[in-house]
Parts: structure tokens; sequence; C-alpha cells
């Protein structure tokens, strides 16, 4: 879908939802002290680094490392409901209308865990982020596997690079009818209903068209 398309959309969507932004936003001050929402960095369109919003689901004086792990003592208590569930990327509608995102696209990277000089990341870095895409639709339980005492080297060595094949297999075969495909199945399967992979996805990969188990991102 072009990028005006999806523009509009955001603008819409943010306008809709805000009444709820409102009021979880005030959930999440009376959950813990600090602000509704957060803004991190992380890298968007032709490699710049932008601010992506989301409702806070750590406490304010969290530290650590930019992903998460299970059981991990630094998110709130409302922020595990927010998370599961997803609605804490509701503020990131306001990034597709200002044209930081789109509704469909590569999930946005931290900047620490991102390499313009890796060809693969380079593809995938450099095109404008998404809310959903299919990496959210067929990625593994992140946070089941960063155990241990570096999380974020095994991010990366582990799960980054699958996210990016599937990422920049999106990017080579993106069409309206993919976008609005993926669009349709983000509510399914936060219902726990897996697609199947698309024929042409799976075949770029060498992968069977049935969807592996998918979990919670991990990311901050």
């Amino acid at each position: 879908m072009p990028d005006s398309f999806q523009r509009v959309a955001g603008a819409i969507g943010s306008l809709l939802t805000l009444p709820l932004v409102g009021l979880l936003g005030l959930a999440v001050r009376l959950d813990s002290p600090g602000p509704a929402i957060h803004a991190s960095q992380r890298i968007g369109h032709g490699g710049r680094p932008f601010s992506c919003h989301k409702l806070r689901t750590m406490r304010d004086d969290a530290a650590g490392p930019a992903v998460t792990v299970r059981g991990d003592v630094r998110v709130t208590a409302l922020g595990r409901l927010l998370r599961r569930t997803r609605l804490d990327e509701l503020p990131q509608l306001w990034d597709v209308a200002g044209g930081a995102m789109r509704l469909v696209g590569p999930r946005p990277e931290a900047p620490e865990f991102v390499d313009l000089a890796d060809p693969l990341q380079r593809e995938v870095f450099t095109a404008r982020p998404g809310i959903t895409g299919l990496a959210q639709l067929f990625g593994t339980d992140e946070a089941a596997q960063l155990g241990g005492s570096d999380p974020a080297e095994r991010y990366r060595s582990l799960i980054l690079p699958p996210k990016l094949r599937l990422d920049a297999a999106y990017l080579r075969h993106r069409s309206a009818r993919l976008d609005l495909w993926i669009l349709a199945w983000t509510p399914l399967a936060l219902l726990g209903r897996r697609p199947s992979l698309p024929a042409i996805i799976a075949a770029e990969l060498g992968r069977p068209a049935a969807a592996p188990p998918r979990g919670q991102a991990a990311d901050a």
C-alpha cells in the first residue's frame, strides 16, 4: 500500500484510538511513577534514527539491555498485559501519521543492534519500518531464548538474523495484497491463531509454508 495511504490510515487510527490511549496512559501513571508515553531511539527510513513511541511498560528508572527476557523485573504488572496484547504500540499510529513508520513493514531496531555495513541489515533498516509485519506473525518466543549472562548478544546472534531474512523477503515481495494479508492476520495471531507462510515468501526462504511457534517480542 502506498505510504500516503498508510499515513492517512495512521492519522485516522490515532484519532479513533485517542480515548483508549488516554485511558491506558492514565492506568500506566497509576501503576508506576513516570510518564505514560515512552519514546525510544530506533533506526528507520534511510538508516536514520527516529523516536518510536509506545505506552511505557517498564519502570521509569529501569536500566539494562535493549531486550527483555522472560520474567524481566523491569516490566511493570500492567506492562506485561500491554505487551501481551500489543496495546502498548497504539501510539505508533502517531509515528505512522507523521511518516516515520508504516502500518506494515520491518520492525524498527535499536541502534546498538544495527550495522549498516552488512548488506542484509542495510536492505532492511533503510526501509521505512512498520508496526506489524512478517517477523511479528512468524517470530519465535524471543523472551524464552534470551536467558544467560548476555541476552543482548543472544538476540544479536540467534534472533535477529532470521527476523532480518523474513523482513528482507517481505520487502522484495511487498504489495498491497501482502500488506492487507498481514494486517488481517495480526489480530488473529494475537488470539493464538497461526497463518501459513505465504508461498512466495516460503519459496524464497526455503521453508515450509507452515507457521513456526510464535511468542511475545522481546524489544524494550
